[in-house]
């Protein structure tokens, strides 16, 4: 049978360049792979599977004979061209937040609920928010264990999840304050350093952490707080699921990193847990306190599991259990998972 085609839409974006580095890296049951940009990236050559191919304009026909389109573009884009991109016969695999909640697209992290990829009646699959695919990884063999009833989540989120213009913010303000032992101790002197230089950020990133990710939503949460419960009720089929969530931006280039106080149905000790993470596909547990070992994003970047440590029982609830995950937000948080939900709708076409 013919390998099926596949289309990268947003392939000169960071996350897109890390899908083809995946593409490359990965077994290989594509065929063409068709790479497509905006107009004024059109033209460009990347490589992929160690070939260079040129980069097509966003178009209606760049779809013609693609069986699967990964989309990695902002919300309003993906709204727009994916549903075309069906028309003209493929199925997306979109990695915005334009499609996730809508009842008749599935929400997919493979490793937790790859089954409900098959159903597909809009010819969308959606992949999870970065910071829900990281958390999500630990948190879903510990419910199927011990039956989760609630989440208290602070997500602790990278420069690079704001984008290339996040990453680059963070070196220049980085640049900005290196060297001067004061800034920092006074109030409002890195403000002085780094002037009206935020980027994406409503305040300096370098020295500093930010609470706040995302756009304003209703009654003081922000748009990343309210994808972590949405999303984690979706994924996890818990309608009701009780989820309070603070998202901070930390001085990190790449790795968001989640503390999770999860608490379940039934009692819960911290070597049960360790167990049951240590045999869930994705996760690696990183939890001797004794030898300094911790989850960290450092040690994550660059890696594929969601990295989880500092286990522990809470202290007042023997169903309660709170522990730390990080993982690199380019790869599980984003590249690899719509990769790998590209790969499940590869092998359905194949049958």
């Amino acid at each position: 049978m013919t390998r099926p085609t596949l289309a990268v839409v947003g392939a000169t974006g960071s996350v897109g360049s890390v899908m083809l580095e995946l593409l490359s890296s990965r077994r290989d049951v594509w065929g063409e792979i068709r790479l497509i940009a905006s107009a004024r990236s059109a033209g460009r050559t990347l490589t992929c599977r160690g070939e260079r191919l040129p980069v097509l304009p966003l178009t209606a026909e760049a779809f013609d004979g693609v069986d699967v389109a990964m989309f990695d573009v902002p919300d309003e884009i993906s709204a727009h061209w994916a549903p075309i991109a069906v028309e003209r016969g493929a199925t997306v695999v979109d990695n915005s937040s334009a499609f996730r909640m809508e009842p008749d697209v599935p929400l997919v992290v493979p490793e937790v609920n790859r089954a409900v990829a098959g159903h597909r009646p809009r010819g969308i699959v959606s992949s999870a928010n970065c910071t829900t695919a990281t958390m999500i990884m630990a948190v879903a063999p510990l419910h199927l264990e011990y039956g989760l009833r609630e989440l208290v989540l602070a997500s602790y989120q990278s420069a690079s999840g704001a984008g290339q213009v996040g990453v680059d913010t963070l070196h220049d303000q980085l640049t900005k304050v290196a060297g001067d032992r004061l800034l920092g101790s006074r109030p409002g002197n890195v403000r002085q350093v780094v002037g009206d230089d935020l980027g994406p950020f409503p305040a300096p990133i370098a020295l500093n952490v930010v609470p706040w990710s995302g756009q304003p939503a209703p009654l003081g949460w922000s748009s990343e707080e309210l994808k972590l419960r949405n999303e984690s009720r979706k994924i996890l089929a818990l309608p009701v699921l009780k989820v309070s969530a603070t998202c901070v931006r930390v001085p990190v280039v790449t790795g968001h990193s989640i503390a999770v106080h999860a608490v379940f149905a039934a009692e819960v000790t911290a070597d049960g847990a360790r167990q049951v993470l240590r045999n869930a596909p994705g996760v690696i547990v990183v939890d001797d306190v004794e030898a300094g070992e911790f989850p960290m994003p450092i040690d994550a970047v660059g890696t594929d599991p969601s990295w989880v440590g500092r286990i522990r029982r809470a202290m007042d609830d023997p169903r309660a259990l709170s522990f730390f995950v990080t993982g690199d937000n380019m790869r599980k948080g984003a590249a690899l998972n719509t990769v790998q939900i590209a790969e499940l709708i590869a092998a359905d076409l194949s049958r």
